[in-house]
């Protein structure tokens, strides 16, 4: 009787089949070394011993003017959805902070290009970089990367950040941008007053120039007449003449009383003769005033008329100067002003690139790719099994 035998029916571990255990080199596959490893062991290499420290110059401001009015329909609607009239007066110094005009300005005080591109920057961080021409264009898109402005709804507040090399240079960027802001709002301003005071302006100007015709023409017809009213000439006349006419009645009356009492009276001569006397006075003084040639009747209308010209210019004098005082108030309230809340300061120590976060950024960034390109390699595996 043969003796019994045990065998042992659990699970054969690597070593027993004589295999090894795999080394860590074995463990990490090669894409995860090429994809993740090595390019944050770059971008550790670059942050940790090559990037140039940049300083930053941040300031804040706000674009308000010096009177708010009642908002319209459409501002109140805009201001619901935040964009008020106060802040698209702040974006449109936004959009010339970004601008090449700002570049341009800039470039008029101080040379931007030594200043982001000193000695000893590392060709990655400066103007320029090794892979882009020496274009404006690439100026203008290597200069935005060292400005940020943003604007918060909640205060209205716009912010201004500039980063340089030096906490100088970052400083005198910020003021010079700041400096083309208020510019620019002073040209909206004077834009504004253009359109709204300039043609009230001209308006008193003719109306001035109207008041001064009128009152030439008046001056000439009194030196040419020599008298200063003709109206006055014509109202005293016309009591000259009731005072004739009067005396005249008086006289006619003692006559016929005296012709009645004494017909042969020598007192007759006299009063005939006075009566005729001042018959041909009456008859001068109608004359004068309502005669064909030379009376006062066509003086006095001549007169009127230019009086009437004379006052209605001067009631358009009034109208055109108060609706340049209204337009220039108008004008005023609108005007925009740019206050700095904040200077632009002067950086102690640089504050950027931030070494570690960009590290793990670099990190992250490549892990996640990784991790995306190993789903779908497995599923194009599973596919083909």
């Amino acid at each position: 009787m043969s003796e019994a035998k045990l065998t042992f029916l659990g699970p054969v571990s690597g070593q027993a089949l004589g295999q090894k255990r795999k080394g860590w080199r074995e463990r990490v596959s090669w894409p995860f070394i090429v994809v993740v490893v090595f390019p944050t062991l770059v971008a550790a290499i670059y942050y940790a011993f090559i990037a140039t420290p940049r300083y930053v110059s941040e300031a804040r401001f706000i674009v308000r003017a010096q009177a708010q009015q009642t908002p319209s329909p459409l501002g109140v609607a805009l201001q619901g959805v935040g964009l008020g009239t106060a802040q698209t007066d702040a974006f449109a110094v936004h959009e010339y902070i970004k601008s090449r005009d700002a570049l341009k300005d800039l470039q008029g005080k101080y040379d931007v290009r030594a200043m982001l591109s000193r000695p000893g920057v590392d060709p990655f961080s400066r103007l320029r970089r090794p892979w882009e021409g020496d274009s404006r264009e690439t100026f203008y898109e290597g200069f935005q990367r060292f400005v940020v402005v943003g604007h918060d709804s909640t205060n209205g507040m716009s912010t201004l950040r500039v980063e340089a090399f030096s906490p100088q240079d970052a400083t005198a960027i910020a003021n010079g941008l700041l400096d083309g802001g208020e510019n620019l709002v002073n040209r909206l301003n004077r834009r504004a007053t253009a359109t709204a005071v300039v043609e009230a302006e001209a308006a008193v100007k003719d109306a001035q120039e109207e008041v001064v015709r009128v009152q030439a023409e008046l001056t000439r017809f009194r030196t040419s007449q020599r008298f200063i009213d003709p109206a006055n000439v014509a109202t005293e006349t016309s009591e000259l003449l009731g005072g004739l006419l009067l005396n005249q009645a008086e006289l006619s009356a003692e006559k016929q009383q005296l012709e009645s009492q004494a017909p042969q009276s020598p007192q007759l001569a006299a009063l005939n003769a006075r009566l005729r006397a001042i018959e041909g006075q009456i008859e001068a003084q109608r004359q004068r005033i309502a005669g064909a040639n030379g009376s006062l009747a066509p003086q006095v209308g001549d007169y009127e008329l230019l009086v009437g010209r004379r006052e209605l210019a001067s009631r358009n004098l009034a109208s055109a100067t108060a609706t340049l005082n209204g337009a220039r108030q108008d004008a005023r309230r609108q005007q925009l002003y740019l206050e700095r809340v904040v200077s632009p300061s002067l950086a102690d120590k640089p504050t950027q690139p931030k070494r570690l976060l960009a590290i793990l950024a670099v990190f992250g960034t490549m892990l996640l790719l990784y991790g995306v390109g190993w789903l779908i390699w497995t599923g194009v595996k599973e596919h083909r099994q």
